[in-house]
């Protein structure tokens, strides 16, 4: 497109400087997806109040939703509300699980500084073709790309797998090498949506598999690993759900422990996207359920907001180790 933006004029940064600092620091930079206003504002404010680095990221359905015009905006808002908090923090604005060359150009030409494609489904060979394409593309505009070996069991927006492949550690060194790319999802257990496991009355989660994230850690030292997938399903939010009319049976996700131990190893990227949409959900069908004769969206989403702010900051202090990194 003619009229193509950088990231730079948005004020964002790409991950590539966060990533290096993450992985000698031994945490995890968050990765927290929005779809509208009141999202953004709760990532910013807490991010800003805990003096988090942080990657906001869109899907393609939130792209479609939200108009990819009205998000360049929200990014730039973003950078400036956060400014105005006294926080000058380092907002990445990512492509969360591109799936198609164009869609990630299109991302790039539009001010995104960071891009995900997602060739997991595709034979080894196409994978590293495509990724290669957008790889190439995006360092030309000075924007980072995150590829994707294994597949993620789950649900969320267009990705749907029905079982998971866990990631072939003898796979990602090639993979590295022949695409360029400068950072790489992997597939250690973690599971898309609010469903991650099924388990049986009295059944545990089952733990990460740790031994592929240190074989990949040894394959590829030091490079940036991100998990997706990584939500805890919180529980009182499954609790309030379903105590105000909600039908949630069942959903569980990765304990916080496990996460916290991969964010001080390799891993520099964690993606969390359900936890903040139960928090939201949670919220809004608590305020409406207490207050039925309330109309006005600032009330319900406002409380539906602070109660985000709260997990956000939880989240960057005790499970990504994030706060105070800015």
């Amino acid at each position: 497109m003619s009229d193509a933006v950088s990231y730079k004029d948005l004020g964002l940064v790409n991950s590539k400087e966060l990533f290096r600092k993450a992985v000698d620091g031994g945490y995890a930079i968050p990765a927290y997806n929005f779809n509208n206003l009141e999202q953004l504002q709760a990532i910013v404010t807490a991010c800003a109040e805990t003096r988090s680095p942080v990657i906001i990221q869109v899907s393609k359905g939130a792209r479609n939703y939200a108009n990819e015009t009205m998000l360049r905006f929200m990014a730039m808002g973003a950078v400036a509300m956060a400014k105005e908090m006294g926080a000058d923090l380092p907002i990445v604005l990512h492509l969360d699980h591109g799936d198609s060359f164009e869609l990630c150009k299109s991302c790039i030409d539009s001010g995104f500084s960071s891009v995900m494609i997602d060739g997991s489904h595709l034979p080894y060979d196409e994978n590293v073709a495509l990724t290669k394409k957008v790889v190439e593309y995006a360092h030309a505009h000075d924007v980072t790309v995150e590829g994707e070996l294994g597949v993620l069991a789950g649900i969320e927006d267009e990705v749907v797998a029905e079982h998971s492949t866990y990631t072939q550690p003898d796979e990602v060194e090639d993979f590295v090498k022949k695409t360029g790319v400068d950072s790489l999802a992997i597939s250690i257990g973690t599971s898309h949506g609010a469903y991650k496991f099924k388990l049986k009355e009295g059944e545990s989660v089952p733990p990460l598999r740790f031994d592929i994230l240190e074989e990949c850690e040894k394959r590829i030292p030091g490079f940036p690993i991100v998990l997706h997938g990584a939500s805890s399903v919180v529980p009182e939010y499954v609790d309030l759900i379903n105590m105000y009319g909600g039908k949630m049976d069942g959903a569980v996700g990765v304990p916080e422990e496990q996460l916290r131990k991969a964010a001080a190893s390799a891993v520099c990227k964690i993606n969390i996207d359900s936890d903040g949409r139960l928090a939201v959900t949670a919220k809004v069908r608590e305020y409406l359920a207490n207050d039925p004769a309330e109309f006005d969206p600032r009330k319900y989403l406002g409380a539906a907001r602070q109660e985000l702010i709260k997990l956000i900051k939880h989240k960057n202090e005790a499970v990504l180790g994030s706060a105070g990194k800015a």
